[in-house]
């Protein structure tokens, strides 16, 4: 997004020129302010836009990374406090949007810890499972410290390179971890707005997203609309590429319509969540969709006003061997790609007959979707029950600066 001679800041999922002004102030909460501008022509119009929104959309309160290209030793995790952008518009000429953000430094990546709390209690399920309990912290995070109990640990190739998951986090601990700046966006996960060519990164949840052009990745699992309407695509990336399958959502027998909405419940690097909502004849239907930074899954949870059979299932059939009085199904071959596909569910579920998840008679059902990666021969961690475990051992999750 860099132009001619300008260098960049890079402030959570935001990019800026580096053609800002710095004012640091000292004392017990050490300050920095910025002020800029974007501008077009320079870049291209939809930047500038983009910018401007995203500024707006900053969220207060939760450690960013900050990172310059002329100015790295202003490079650190700060905490935003204020952000405002205006913009001005001479059609067919020049758009400008000049903005301020206001910024708490919580310090350098050799002052602070980043510490995950790990928060409530295993998914409630109809199968007595204890789950996993896991996490996984940005690619290139050092020094991963759970006090005298240690967890295992896991490596998964997504699009963004080798994350690390680790398993059987000791409980009643919250784990602390090191990363330099430079490396806290890696592996995240992200909402874009695909309807241009390169497709915008949103920041917050105060963001318009197009009903029909968005994606939901974290470099492992991505999850785009189709054409056509109650199909999602769920993309894995295995074997240094994109693998893709359609899902069918459907309520009472019919794919639900074309999405009337799109709107982001939750924006941060750890987990994003986008709710969807279709019409129907009358009411409507709801599907949530959530992805956990390091997971081979998408979760999801679909809605109806009125009583009827809610399924997720694969467009093209696929055999399965269903060990749904255990939470989930799977493919019993291998597919082109060398994979499997997984699904499951917390509650009790009819196994569909193409693959996946089907239930009688209820407003509301919980699913995953995800790909055992290597099929037959996946690794520990990575089989469709090491899937399902973690589905329902997943916590909720916050990311914290401390002092060393």
């Amino acid at each position: 997004m860099t132009t001619g001679s300008w260098g960049s800041v890079q402030l959570s999922r935001l990019l800026l020129r580096e053609t800002m002004t710095v004012t640091e102030t000292g004392g017990t909460n050490r300050g920095m302010d910025l002020s800029g501008q974007e501008a077009y022509p320079a870049l291209p119009r939809t930047r500038v836009v983009a910018a401007h929104d995203n500024v707006n959309a900053l969220q207060l309160g939760t450690p960013i990374a900050v990172t310059m290209t002329d100015k790295p030793e202003r490079n650190g995790y700060y905490a935003v406090t204020t952000a405002s952008s205006s913009t001005t518009e001479y059609r067919g000429d020049v758009v400008t949007a000049d903005w301020k953000i206001g910024l708490d430094r919580l310090g350098s990546a050799g002052e602070i810890d980043l510490q995950t709390r790990l928060t409530g209690t295993v998914r409630a399920n109809d199968f007595s499972l204890t789950g996993e309990r896991w996490h996984a912290p940005p690619i290139g995070h050092t020094g991963y410290y759970t006090g005298s109990s240690n967890p295992t640990s896991m490596s998964r190739t997504g699009a963004d390179g080798a994350i690390t998951v680790y398993r059987s986090v000791p409980t009643g601990v919250s784990p602390r971890w090191g990363c330099p700046p430079t490396s806290f966006l890696s592996g995240r996960v992200r909402i874009n707005d695909t309807s241009g060519a390169s497709g915008l990164e949103l920041e917050g949840t105060e963001r318009a997203v197009p009903p029909a052009a968005w994606s939901l990745g974290n470099g492992l699992v991505n999850v785009t609309p189709t054409v056509t309407a109650g199909v999602i695509d769920v993309q894995a990336y295995t074997g240094g590429a994109w693998r893709s399958k359609l899902w069918n959502v459907t309520v009472a027998g019919s794919g639900v319509a074309a999405w009337d909405s799109a709107t982001i419940l939750r924006n941060d690097l750890e987990q994003c969540i986008l709710r969807l909502v279709a019409s129907r004849n009358p009411g409507r239907a709801t599907l949530d969709l959530t992805l956990r930074r390091g997971a081979r899954v998408v979760e999801g949870y679909l809605q109806s006003g009125s009583s009827a059979t809610l399924a997720v299932y694969l467009r093209s059939a696929e055999t399965n061997t269903s060990a749904a009085a255990s939470g989930y199904v799977v493919a019993t071959n291998n597919d082109g790609d060398g994979n499997r596909f997984a699904a499951g569910s917390a509650r009790t579920f009819t196994a569909h007959a193409s693959g996946g998840v089907s239930k009688a008679a209820v407003t509301a059902v919980d699913f995953w979707l995800g790909v055992v990666a290597g099929g037959g021969s996946a690794a520990a961690g990575d089989t469709a029950l090491d899937l399902r475990n973690q589905y329902i051992g997943a916590l909720a999750e916050s990311t914290h600066a401390v002092r060393r």
